[in-house]
């Protein structure tokens, strides 16, 4: 099955939230932290199964821009500073579709490795 290609792509910036419309005017939004935690980049799935980098203290985490790549895919460039991943219309989809089971499992591991969602420090942006 190829996934459906957005028709709009609006990032909320106050609810660090980046919604999707595909055609029929079907919306969906995804939180910056779900897309920055099951980033497809390698620095996140390592480059193969049980490779994973389990990320951390990501609750906050926002958006500074959104590259499209050709027309297939987007490229986010997290306020954190990841911007290594490209986020396929098949990748963003799944994502959408299997969104619960991931964030179930994602807090599963999370609590398992003893860790949170909260940063460790201050944040500190820039005005």
């Amino acid at each position: 099955m190829t996934a459906p290609i957005p028709t709009n792509v609006h990032y909320h910036q106050q609810a660090r939230e980046l919604e999707l419309t595909y055609p029929g005017d079907e919306r969906h939004r995804l939180p910056c932290e779900y897309l920055r935690v099951f980033s497809p980049s390698a620095e996140v799935r390592g480059h193969g199964k049980g490779q994973e980098t389990l990320q951390v203290g990501k609750k906050f985490v926002g958006l500074k821009d959104i590259t499209p790549t050709g027309r297939y895919a987007l490229k986010l460039h997290f306020d954190d500073g990841h911007d290594s991943g490209l986020y396929s219309w098949d990748y963003l989809w799944w994502l959408i579709q299997h969104r619960e089971a991931n964030w179930a499992e994602y807090l599963e591991r999370l609590e398992a490795a003893g860790a949170s969602r909260e940063p460790l420090g201050i944040e500190i942006r820039q005005l």
